[in-house]
C-alpha cells in the first residue's frame, strides 16, 4: 500500500477550515495546498478570508497569492497544478494537507474532471457580453430554452456555471451534464477527506460576525480599490459584488452588508449540499478541534477501510 497520504479538509465558509488545516500541517510537519478559487489571487485579501501573513509564515501554502485577477484560471488547470504540487510535497513528506471550500477543485484533484469541450473565447465573450447587458434572468431563460437538463440539475443562481453550460451547449450541441463520467482517475496515493460542520445557527452567526469583522478591517476600501476591475471574472463573487452595487449608488451601505451576509449564508448552504453528496467525506464537529486532530492522526495510520468505523459526534 502506498504510504503517501493527502488529508483534504473541506466544509462551508467560516467553519474553521484554515485554522484546522494549519494545525494538521504543523502536526504532520508538512505543507498545505489551498483549494479555494479566489484565495489564489494576489489582489484579493479581506473579502476572501485569505490566511493571514502570520499563518502563511507558519506553514507553506501552495495556491495562495499565486495568480493575478486578470489571469484565467479554472478547475482543469487546478487539477494539473495540484498534482504537480502534491508530488513536490511528497518528495519531502509522506503526508500533505489540502484545504478549501471550492468543491469542483477538490473533485478535480481527487477524481479528475470530465472530458468537457474546451472553452471557445469568441463564444464566451459573446455570452459574457449578453449576460452583462441583460442580467441573470437572460441566462436562466437561455438555459431553459437550450439546456433543460442543466436547469433541472445545475446551479441556476451561479452565473459562471450557467455561462459555461450555455457555452458548452452552443459549441457541442449537448448538455454539459452529458459529458459527466462516473470513472474516477487513479491518483496513486491515499486521499482522506475530512469535513467540518457546525449547527446551522452557530455557522450563520459565525458568518455574520466574519462579515462585520471584514468591514471593520477595511473590506469597503479593498472593494473601492478593485472597483475599476469589477467586470473581471475573479471579482464576480460574494463580498465584492454587493459593495460594487453600493459604489454604483444602487443600494445603501448597510443594505450591501446585509446582502453579503445573506449571500454568504446561501453560499455556505450550497457548499454543504455539494460536499454532503460525497460519501467518502468523514464529518467532524468543528467545535471539537483537539479531539479531531487526534482522530485524524489515528486515521492516517490505518488502512483505508471505514465501513465499520465510528466517528466523533
Amino acid at each position: 500500500m502506498n504510504t503517501k497520504t493527502c488529508i483534504v479538509v473541506v466544509g462551508p465558509t467560516a467553519v474553521g477550515k484554515t485554522s484546522f488545516a494549519i494545525q494538521m500541517a504543523q502536526h504532520f510537519h508538512t505543507s498545505i495546498i489551498s483549494a479555494d478559487s479566489r484565495q489564489c489571487f494576489v489582489e484579493l485579501n479581506i473579502g476572501v478570508a485569505k490566511p493571514s501573513d502570520a499563518e502563511l509564515k507558519l506553514v507553506k501554502h501552495y495556491f495562495v497569492n499565486s495568480h493575478h485577477i486578470d489571469e484565467e484560471f479554472n478547475a482543469a488547470l487546478f487539477e494539473k497544478l495540484s498534482l504537480l504540487w502534491i508530488e513536490e510535497i511528497f518528495q519531502r513528506h509522506d503526508i500533505a494537507v489540502m484545504v478549501g471550500g471550492t468543491g469542483l477543485y477538490v473533485k478535480a484533484f481527487s477524481e479528475g474532471l470530465d472530458d468537457v469541450p474546451p472553452s471557445d473565447s469568441d463564444v464566451r465573450k459573446k455570452i459574457t457580453s449578453l449576460y452583462e447587458a441583460n442580467g441573470i434572468k437572460w441566462l436562466q431563460d437561455e438555459l431553459q430554452l437550450n439546456d433543460p437538463l442543466f436547469v433541472a440539475k445545475g446551479e441556476m443562481q451561479n452565473p459562471q456555471r450557467m455561462m459555461r453550460a450555455l457555452e458548452v451547449k452552443i459549441i457541442s450541441g449537448k448538455s454539459i451534464f452529458s459529458f459527466r463520467s462516473t470513472k474516477e482517475k487513479n491518483r496513486g496515493f491515499r486521499i482522506i477527506k475530512i469535513g467540518l460542520e457546525l449547527p446551522r445557527e452557530l455557522l450563520y452567526a459565525r458568518i455574520n460576525d466574519r462579515v462585520d469583522a471584514m468591514m471593520k478591517d477595511g473590506l469597503l476600501e479593498e472593494a473601492r480599490g478593485l472597483y475599476p476591475l469589477r467586470k473581471l471574472n475573479a471579482l464576480q463573487t460574494v463580498g465584492y459584488q454587493e459593495l460594487f452595487e453600493y459604489l454604483d449608488g444602487k443600494i445603501a451601505l448597510n443594505t450591501a452588508v446585509d446582502l453579503i451576509k445573506q449571500n454568504t449564508r446561501h453560499y455556505a448552504k450550497r457548499q454543504l449540499t455539494w460536499f454532503k453528496k460525497d460519501d467518502s467525506i468523514f464529518w467532524l464537529n468543528a467545535a471539537q478541534m483537539p479531539p479531531s486532530i487526534e482522530f485524524v492522526d489515528n486515521l492516517v495510520g490505518r488502512p483505508l477501510d471505514w465501513s465499520q468505523e465510528k466517528f466523533p459526534e
